[in-house]
């Protein structure tokens, strides 16, 4: 098994209150200590509830955001931001709102242009042919090229988004919500695209959405986030069909279904951040909970196969 993405014990925590002199009054944990495991050539599905730290995660993976414990490998070796030209060569970020995420001010052209630059060193006639490909890749014209980004539609500045993550000619794209913004029927021609690229040029993905349908249909594996912790991951089809976590259970019940009513995940409150529970963060809304959940955390441990889960009692397959 080969490994293109790792993380060890990966966390982040924010300041809250911040003070003139002296230490913050508090520090939130947005993402408590992780290890996953991406393989390549894989698709990683990152699900969970607003506010479980999908994103904080994501950003943390791409450098926009320093981890404050644990450390990042890719493909066996430790992250160095040192050179941010050699670190967007490994792994590029496609943003969740397409339009917002491009710059108003440049063309087309000059968005696409500008990774190719400084990160390959290209100029002339290379950097045109170059630049021009990477919008046939992601089937748009190159009469787009001189164009500026609010001028296209949602599903035409995502694939543009696209094309400029691929720019850097990475390995791994970390895709945050990348079809949330837009129509149904635009989100199955993006993922179709990403299908395509993905086995064309070989990229391995973090998948990371709330839309467990979207997720099921293009993962191979699945990490569940519940309250910045991974409660539970395997092979996305175990993870559907008989998930062994209370959450992965309850959210898989609050998914939009045609003639059955809504529920499941959204009964309950989440914790609060600034006074996290001792014992399971799960434990308040879980129907399972016992004296032992609300006063010890659970670890991640394997409950059958490659499907694991933080769980003091897991759920029968």
């Amino acid at each position: 098994m080969t490994l293109a993405l790792q993380t060890f014990a990966l966390a982040r925590s924010f300041a809250v209150g911040r003070r003139l002199i002296g230490p913050p009054r508090a520090r939130v944990h947005a993402v408590r200590p992780m290890s996953l495991q991406v393989r390549q050539g894989e698709t990683l599905g990152v699900v969970g509830e607003s506010g479980c730290g999908k994103s904080t995660l994501a950003r943390m993976l791409v450098g926009l955001l320093p981890p404050s414990a644990g450390r990042i490998e890719i493909e066996g070796r430790q992250l160095d931001r040192a050179d941010p030209a050699a670190f967007g060569r490994l792994i590029q970020y496609v943003f969740q709102d397409p339009v917002s995420s491009l710059n108003p001010r440049k063309t087309i052209r000059q968005i696409l242009e500008a990774p190719l630059r400084h990160l390959h060193g290209l100029r002339g006639a290379a950097l045109q042919d170059r630049t021009a490909g990477l919008l046939a890749s992601v089937n748009l014209r190159d009469a787009f090229l001189t164009r500026y980004p609010h001028e296209f539609s949602g599903g035409q500045a995502q694939r543009i988004g696209i094309a400029r993550a691929l720019a850097a000619d990475p390995r791994i794209l970390i895709l945050d919500e990348p079809v949330s913004a837009l129509d149904v029927s635009v989100q199955a021609q993006v993922l179709n695209l990403l299908g395509d690229l993905k086995s064309r040029l070989g990229l391995t993905y973090v998948f990371i959405s709330h839309d467990l349908a979207v997720v099921e249909a293009v993962s191979d594996r699945i990490a569940v986030l519940y309250f910045g912790a991974l409660v539970e991951s395997g092979p996305a089809e175990r993870v559907f069909a008989t998930p062994r976590h209370p959450y992965t259970r309850l959210l898989a019940a609050s998914a939009p279904v045609v003639g059955r009513p809504l529920g499941g995940a959204q009964s309950g409150e989440l914790p609060d951040p600034m006074n996290p529970p001792p014992g399971c963060a799960f434990a308040g809304r879980c129907p399972l909970a016992t004296a032992l959940c609300r006063q010890e955390a659970p670890v991640l441990r394997a409950i059958e196969g490659e499907q694991f889960a933080a769980c003091h009692h897991p759920l029968a397959s």
